[in-house]
């Protein structure tokens, strides 16, 4: 099911013929849309990096992913602890953004967390204000509602393809369009 106005909550789904190397059939979880700008994170960049090669004081099997190309010194972390990390803001059912992060390192550290349950990134995706309304304006965004069972996807690396062949219709068969058109 497509909706049609961005909201925090939404995935915003690279449409298929997008070119931008930054976002290339990425899927972003949109966390703040406003008067400001928008900030989201992407979902289906994994890096092949350990947590404690972020910070050293950090262990754990949790996913480590590129959340965007803005800020990339930055650390960002969605989960489903909201009950238990203060001041996290709930972006959807299930998934939880930031908050405190000792909440987090203590979750780590005593290996609370479940697998599945935390997800870290390395930078975020931005927007600035009306700039993401042009680009979906230019139908370069497919706007799909969140659902944690994305967000915490055990295959980020398909996760464009499932989220398309999710909506159903002509959004599934798009999930099969070619990486290069040309090719074919």
């Amino acid at each position: 099911m497509a909706i049609t106005e961005p909201a925090a909550g939404t995935l915003l789904i690279a449409a298929p013929m997008m070119r931008d190397p930054n976002f290339w059939r990425s899927v972003v979880l949109l966390c703040e849309h406003g008067t400001q700008g928008s900030i989201g994170l992407i979902l289906n960049r994994p890096l092949s990096m350990d947590l404690s090669e972020l910070r050293n004081d950090l262990s754990g099997d949790e996913l480590v992913s590129l959340g965007g190309p803005v800020q990339q010194d930055t650390l960002h972390y969605l989960h489903r602890h909201g009950d238990f990390v203060s001041r996290a803001t709930r972006i959807v059912n299930g998934v939880h953004w930031g908050g405190d992060f000792d909440a987090i390192r203590l979750l780590l550290d005593t290996k609370a967390a479940s697998p599945g349950n935390l997800r870290f990134f390395i930078g975020y995706a931005g927007w600035m204000p009306g700039q993401l309304e042009a680009e979906l304006g230019a139908d370069s965004w497919i706007l799909c509602p969140a659902q944690d069972r994305f967000v915490f996807s055990e295959d980020p690396k398909d996760l464009w393809r499932t989220t398309m062949r999710s909506m159903g219709g002509e959004y599934a068969l798009l999930a099969n369009f070619p990486a290069d058109p040309q090719v074919n």
